[in-house]
């Protein structure tokens, strides 16, 4: 009892951490493997995962899944600027078909072409939205949602790029294990990248923008340019997703634009928790495979990502990410007094 009477319980992060959430001091692998193990085995799982699955069905449903993570981080970093958008199919549609149609109509090596829809796509679409940054809240969130529908219906009535039927027989990967560990190692990478950017001194710009643009106006920034570079960067990584996509598929189409490809995004952002990125990534993986399993319902599956979406948002607004990092920090362990 008395050597009971010692001991108290403290939360774990509380005896290393030394300044702030990002300084520590470690006093022993225990403390090394706290801080680890949430990071790395999360990715070490994700990296491991097509060899468990191979070339299955399952194995193809793990590349879908890191597509619209893909574009669920580009629809985040977009957030974190203030820019809510509904047209993360612009950034897919636009990707798809320049990559699609370098290749269709050229013949470039897809090596050569997904490049060039990554960048030259994110040019694209930065210049058709340029004009409009200067909109607020829905009104810029309602011009993202009308562009794809309208390069929709002009592919269709103009019968450019294939028309209704699209661009067929294109380039394909070596494999399947190239394109899915490719598009694997882009989520990581965006991921950090994004994690690590958005705490920089551009990432502190974009903050103070979502929080109070008159006020970093009036301290003699231009917004409206940093807003320009948040929306090149974010419509890279959709466009670069659209063009793996393109080639995985070996087709492009008018579905490239379709409204899957911003609602599947929105949802999984929402539910795993917007403004961490990692949030994005868990959501979509968990919402991929879920639409997959239920695939015979048809169109009703945007019935279910909305019956989703409410639900998280009125029972775990957080978000399951935020969620998770909440619980494991209040992990408690014995002290000596």
């Amino acid at each position: 009892m008395a050597e009971a009477a010692k001991m108290r319980r403290e939360r774990i992060d509380r005896g290393i951490k030394a300044r702030s959430d990002t300084i520590f001091a470690l006093s022993s692998y225990r403390d090394m493997l706290y801080l680890i193990l949430p990071r790395f085995l999360p990715i070490a799982l994700l990296l491991c995962l097509p060899l468990f699955l191979g070339s299955s069905y399952w194995g193809k449903v793990v590349f879908y899944a890191c597509i619209f993570a893909l574009l669920a981080l580009s629809w985040d970093f977009m957030a974190s600027v203030g820019l809510i958008s509904l047209g993360q199919a612009l950034f897919f549609g636009v990707g798809s078909y320049v990559s699609g149609g370098f290749n269709f109509y050229y013949k470039w090596p897809i090596f050569l072409t997904i490049p060039l829809a990554t960048f030259g796509g994110a040019l694209i679409c930065t210049l058709l939205l340029v004009p409009v940054l200067r909109l607020r809240g829905v009104y810029f969130s309602m011009v993202t949602l009308i562009l794809p529908l309208l390069f929709d219906h002009l592919i269709e009535t103009l019968e450019i790029l294939g028309g209704t039927h699209g661009l067929l027989s294109l380039s394909p990967f070596p494999n399947h294990w190239m394109a899915v560990y490719i598009a694997l190692i882009a989520v990581v990478g965006i991921l950090f990248g994004f994690r690590k950017l958005i705490t920089e001194d551009f990432g502190l710009v974009l903050r103070g923008i979502r929080e109070d643009d008159r006020v970093v106006m009036a301290g003699g920034i231009n917004i409206y340019w940093y807003k320009a570079q948040a929306i090149f960067i974010a419509s890279a990584v959709g466009c670069f997703a659209g063009a793996l996509m393109t080639h995985y598929y070996q087709f492009v189409g008018r579905s490239a634009f379709a409204l899957d490809n911003t609602i599947l995004p929105l949802t999984g952002a929402v539910l795993g928790g917007p403004g961490s990125f990692a949030g994005s990534v868990i959501g979509t993986f968990i919402l991929v495979p879920l639409s997959e399993a239920l695939r015979a319902l048809g169109g009703l599956r945007m019935a279910l990502y909305g019956i989703i979406l409410i639900g998280a948002l009125a029972i775990l607004p957080e978000g399951i990410f935020h969620y998770m990092e909440r619980k494991y920090h209040q992990f408690e362990r014995d002290v000596r007094i």
